[in-house]
């Protein structure tokens, strides 16, 4: 491998495709990834991935998965048991921006970054063609995991403060409902709650630099390091490996659907290994907490806080949903990168991986 010279446009610009196509396909789950994460014990508004992405269309539409916020609107009626009634809320106002557009800007060098460090570092590790030991495999994707997070940790920053927004604006309408129920026998009439403005990803990263700095983007990037670090030294040997095991005869490439399967499992895999990691970095991450939802002042603080107060099995909240994320957005990469489009693009061989 070390006489082939690999080309860092094409791998950067497969990345991005990849990163493209991954994130538009799997958004919705991340959000309900996000938002199950984030609630606590006794504050819980979705039982489940499908009920999270089931209430969102209800009460944002469709769209409202791909949203970058919430909007407040007025008071909406309670079911019997005090509930909101989540079909009598209207759909999103139209023209209100996308929470997808955060990750579809930052993807782009975000997965470039990851796939083409990976290639980088492997190719810097080989010698004279020989395979490489799973030592060096899982060096370098440290270094990519390593790389990845300069972009990684503002991308993340902000896209949970819009994802999670939805879940605080409803636990916060239908405290209010509640409280508006329990008061219904007095004379006064109640007052409809004025509509909120919606955040954007731009006004977000103004109040973050303007309060905090250029740290305020890179809040949890600790965490973010604690999670993507383990989850590339965990998935690029383990695909490389997968991978191997489908090649028809030594030199070959694999088949088309060997690479994207060898992708969706070690994702997959990968993904869950490191979830522990995830629920602490979107905690730190999340700026506005609900009603009687803790603070954390770091990682340890976090995580002793979760083990006490939720036990072990919140770590593995959203596992399922970020395993469902994962692994079609690596099988996804790995299909750009066994079609070799950057490399047609750009009108240069394509080099077997």
């Amino acid at each position: 491998m070390a006489d082939k010279q690999i080309s860092l446009p094409a791998k950067l610009i497969n990345g991005g495709i990849a990163g493209l196509i991954g994130v538009t396909c799997v958004f919705p789950i991340d959000l309900a990834k996000t938002r199950l994460q984030n609630q606590q014990n006794g504050q819980r508004m979705y039982t489940s991935m499908s009920d999270c992405l089931i209430k969102t269309i209800r009460s944002e539409g469709y769209f409202g998965m791909y949203r970058e916020g919430v909007f407040l609107m007025e008071a909406h009626p309670l079911d019997r048991e005090g509930r909101l009634e989540e079909d009598a809320l209207p759909p999103p106002p139209l023209g209100t921006n996308v929470g997808a557009a955060v990750n579809l800007t930052l993807v782009t060098p975000e997965k470039a970054i990851k796939l083409a460090a990976n290639d980088f570092f492997r190719h810097q590790l080989s010698k004279d063609g020989q395979q490489l030991t799973l030592l060096k495999e899982m060096l370098a994707g440290c270094g990519a995991g390593t790389c990845q997070v300069i972009v990684t940790t503002p991308m993340e920053m902000l896209k949970i403060q819009l994802q999670d927004a939805g879940r605080l604006a409803a636990q916060r309408k239908i405290l209010s409902a509640q409280a508006q129920l329990s008061g219904q026998g007095s004379a006064q009439p109640s007052v409809e709650a004025p509509a909120t403005p919606r955040p954007t990803a731009t006004q977000l990263t103004r109040d973050l630099l303007r309060s905090r700095g250029i740290a305020g983007l890179y809040k949890g990037l600790g965490a973010t390091l604690l999670r993507d670090v383990p989850f590339s030294i965990v998935y690029f040997p383990l695909f490389a490996n997968l991978n191997e095991l489908g090649r028809p005869a030594p030199g070959e490439k694999s088949p088309f659907y060997v690479s994207f399967l060898a992708g969706c499992v070690a994702g997959s895999a990968a993904a869950v290994a490191v979830n522990p990691c995830d629920v602490v970095k979107t905690r730190l991450q999340s700026l506005q907490r609900g009603i009687n939802e803790d603070t954390y002042s770091g990682f340890l603080d976090c995580a002793r806080k979760i083990l006490r107060n939720e036990g072990p099995s919140a770590f593995l909240k959203g596992a399922y949903c970020r395993a469902l994320v994962i692994a079609p957005l690596f099988g996804i990469a790995q299909v750009v990168y066994f079609l070799g489009i950057a490399e047609t693009l750009l009108g240069l061989p394509r080099i077997q991986p």
